[in-house]
């Protein structure tokens, strides 16, 4: 059974007429679901190749309960977010980045998958669907989320028959809202990836197993849980959904996507930013001891974007570090945001015009 959308029940929270604006209180706007008006939808057959899909109201879909999506976890998703300039311009960062990490990704799940120009094209095509929804300039983002899921009936383990390539988005604030920095709790009991896994790429099942590290650490007053490696247990690779750094004198460090870390587009931009002032930056193993001896540490993602750290728990040990306007996290934060929201010339070549 081929998978059916139904539009959604929630009630239009679109603005009346040709006003810019959805009816939205942009400057309550947290990391929170706030259904839009549509969602793109595209769908091939295994061993063919996806196809223009086409734009349908927002709401939920009708899928067959065999499919391996819901029994196999053979699905992707990725992350990404458009921004409105002063102009009023409304720029993607790096969605080619994003393409390209899905299409590794469905490699390794044995997945059909949209082609980087389809896959541009159909952001493109959802945020222009849903423009109004594109938060003002300064007040957030639209946070879009591309799936990629096997959604054809299939009872043994095995590729799926049909594949739906789906977007949706949703404006969002601050991921973590209201803090000025992040207090991580290092996780020394569970893993979130190991050698061989797919830790490495963006499936759906690689969250679901650091849902009860990451509640445990909350319900102690921690922002999030940090992850150490499953080999030796002694190195840290990332957060719940981010990557980390650390500063120590003139070198950012942060641990190497060598399988079990996922290769963060923001991670690799934060990067090539700090190589362009002057920092030395490795990717390398980063043990806790490491950590604990760093004069700053942040972290980087779509959602996060680049979150100083204040501290880092480690059993009973408890760090501080560096924060506030003379941390680099805040230099990198503002020289990435700049470029992202149309407020310094983007000479990378990051930002692509959804008009264009």
């Amino acid at each position: 059974m081929a998978p059916s959308v139904q539009p959604s029940s929630s009630p239009p929270r679109t603005s009346e007429g040709d006003e810019k604006y959805a009816n939205v209180k942009w400057e309550e706007l947290g990391f929170a679901l706030t259904p839009t008006d549509c969602m793109y939808v595209a769908k091939c057959r295994q061993g063919e190749s996806f196809s223009e899909g086409k734009i349908v109201p927002y709401g939920d879909i009708s899928i067959s309960p065999c499919c391996p999506i819901l029994n196999y976890g053979q699905g992707l998703f990725e992350g990404l977010k458009a921004y409105r300039t002063e102009d009023d311009r409304i720029l993607l960062f790096r969605p080619h980045e994003n393409a390209l990490r899905m299409q590794d990704g469905a490699e390794r799940l044995c997945m059909a998958s949209p082609s980087v120009e389809l896959f541009v094209e159909a952001v493109k095509q959802t945020v222009l669907a849903n423009k109004k929804w594109v938060p003002p300039p300064g007040k957030g983002a639209l946070y879009i989320r591309p799936l990629l899921i096997g959604s054809g009936a299939n009872l043994g383990v095995a590729p799926a028959p049909e594949y739906t390539f789906l977007i949706y988005a949703s404006p969002v604030g601050d991921y973590h809202k209201g803090s000025l920095g992040l207090n991580l709790k290092v996780d020394h009991k569970h893993h979130r990836a190991h050698s061989g896994g797919t830790g490495g790429v963006k499936s759906c099942t690689n969250y679901s197993p650091i849902v009860k590290s990451l509640v445990e650490a909350k319900s102690s007053g921690f922002s999030d849980v940090l992850f150490l490696d499953a080999a030796t247990g002694r190195n840290i690779e990332e957060a719940s959904a981010c990557n980390i750094f650390i500063v120590k004198g003139n070198i950012v460090s942060t641990p190497p996507t060598s399988g079990t870390i996922l290769p963060g587009i923001t991670r690799k931009s934060i990067s090539e930013l700090a190589l362009d002032i002057g920092y030395q930056v490795q990717e390398r193993d980063v043990s806790v001891d490491e950590l604990l001896e760093a004069e700053e540490v942040f972290c980087t993602g779509t959602a996060v974007v680049v979150k100083a750290v204040e501290t880092v728990t480690f059993h009973e040990k408890k760090v501080k570090y560096r924060t506030g306007e003379e941390a680099l996290s805040k230099k990198l934060h503002s020289m990435l945001t700049s470029i992202q929201t149309g407020l310094v010339e983007d000479t990378k070549g990051w930002m692509v015009d959804i008009d264009a």
